[in-house]
């Protein structure tokens, strides 16, 4: 895989992570909930799908950054696996947070400077 590739894999990688752990912020949540969260928050623009949505989730538990526990759903017998934040999680988030706040602020100047120039 190319250097560019890669990158760009880290980027979407990292975003998605980003967005995951930003949702269990507000706290615990099955799979699908933090699908329809991300979804419903954003007004239907951004749709994780479960092919992306599990590996991030895996990825994220062997990170330390969520842990995950089977429960009973309330109200029923049906089980999910739970996810929740970890301090860890928490310490990750903000950097994801400053590091996506600095690109789209570079972002925001570049497109304001092609603006000015028009």
């Amino acid at each position: 895989m190319s250097a560019m590739a890669n990158n760009r894999l880290e980027l979407l990688q990292g975003t998605l992570d980003m967005i995951i752990l930003r949702t269990l912020l507000l706290g615990r949540a099955h799979g699908h909930e933090i699908a329809r969260h991300i979804q419903r928050t954003t007004d239907d623009l951004l749709q994780v799908e479960h092919g992306s949505l599990y590996p991030a989730l895996h990825r994220l538990e062997r990170r330390g950054w969520v842990t995950a526990k089977w429960e009973k759903a309330e109200g029923g017998n049906r089980e999910f696996k739970y996810y929740r934040l970890t301090a860890a999680g928490r310490r990750q988030l903000v950097r994801e947070e400053s590091k996506w706040k600095q690109l789209t602020g570079a972002i925001a100047r570049l497109l304001g400077s092609e603006q000015e120039n028009a």
